[in-house]
């Protein structure tokens, strides 16, 4: 007998999502109302870094990724794994989802390695593995109607908690999921834009569609180039995967048939 496959949405909502109240409720309502199983992927937001300007620490940030020593650690696991992570939980049980808010330590969700020392020493950054992401206990959950909000907290397994990028996160528990034949997995990056455009400000130049030759043409004209290629050389690697598309969109389409396809 053929096992039923279902969808299944993971949707990642960057940290300008979060900041701002108006488009982090709206998205949530929208959020509410997709269909089927589904996860719920957040990053940070500006809390983190007004927090230790509170404290008198200067946040430290190169090539926009965050440098986190234990004093960082312990204010970043406060606002994800626990105000953002937790606002959004309670936000949705408001709107009839029933939430359950996880760091990559619960249940061991997600675990990963400190990243070693090279030319910058980022300090309590966790880098994923392919074993990093625990099936299982997405699975149990997505079976009992739980929905997971998951925050970009990781651990090492040996007590160590580490700070990890959503995106990649989002692609490995993308990747994961599509192992278990039983879902067709859809992975949504939602951001500030409506996608992947010919000119960035120029909303009209969406391209709603591409596929991986189409890429490489975008890639060697220049209309692709800098700090999207490497977000679509990831996109690409998670359809080789097995995960069925990838879609860039803004945070309030997340229902609609606006954004940029990956096949």
């Amino acid at each position: 007998m053929k096992k039923e496959v279902n969808a299944l949405k993971i949707i990642k909502i960057g940290g300008g999502v979060i900041d701002d109240e108006m488009q982090l409720n709206q998205f949530l309502e929208d959020f509410s109302k997709v269909e089927g199983a589904k996860i719920l992927v957040h990053g940070g937001g500006r809390g983190a870094s007004e927090q230790l300007k509170r404290m008198g620490i200067e946040p430290k940030m190169i090539d926009g990724r965050r440098i986190t020593d234990a004093e960082t650690l312990e204010v970043v696991v406060g606002f994800y794994a626990g105000v953002t992570n937790k606002s959004i939980v309670s936000s949705l049980q408001k709107l009839g989802v029933n939430a359950m808010g996880i760091s990559g330590s619960d249940g061991n969700a997600i675990s990963g390695v400190k990243r070693p020392v090279k030319t910058v020493d980022f300090g309590f950054v966790g880098d994923l593995h392919e074993n990093s992401v625990n099936g299982k206990l997405f699975q149990i959950l997505l079976k009992n109607e739980l929905i997971p909000v998951v925050c970009a907290i990781t651990h090492d397994g040996n007590g160590q908690l580490l700070n990890t990028n959503a995106d990649t996160i989002a692609s490995a528990i993308a990747k994961e999921l599509a192992k278990i034949k039983e879902w067709n997995v859809e992975l949504y990056f939602c951001f500030d834009k409506n996608g992947v455009m010919k000119d960035v400000n120029d909303e009209s130049s969406l391209i709603s569609e591409i596929d991986f030759e189409f890429y490489q043409e975008l890639k060697a004209d220049g209309i692709i180039n800098e700090g999207m290629i490497p977000k679509l050389d990831n996109a690409f690697e998670v359809i080789k995967s097995g995960v069925k598309s990838v879609y860039i969109k803004h945070a309030s389409n997340v229902n609609m048939e606006i954004g940029t396809k990956l096949i």
